[in-house]
């Protein structure tokens, strides 16, 4: 683990980039703070996969009949309906 103060830090920033990129933990302390140099591996971001098992409009024609009393009010509600 390296530790250093602000300034030496800037003077020193590409070798402590490299350090940090090969594993080591880097500390940098500036007004009583601490911050902590860790790489990070860039994961490529992953092809998007085809787009399959969309409904289409219109597949189902055909196949779904509605009666054409669809619309007419149920036997069983017909007293609350008057």
């Amino acid at each position: 683990m390296i530790h250093l103060a602000m300034p030496e830090a800037q003077n020193r920033l590409p070798e402590l980039l490299t350090a940090a990129r090969c594993g080591e933990v880097v500390e940098i302390q500036e007004n009583g703070c601490t911050f902590r140099l860790i790489a990070v591996p860039f994961a490529p971001s992953r092809p998007r996969p085809p787009v399959t098992g969309i409904p289409k409009a219109g597949r189902l024609k055909g196949l779904i009949v509605v009666p054409d009393d669809f619309d007419e009010p149920l036997e069983e509600l017909r007293e609350y309906m008057e």
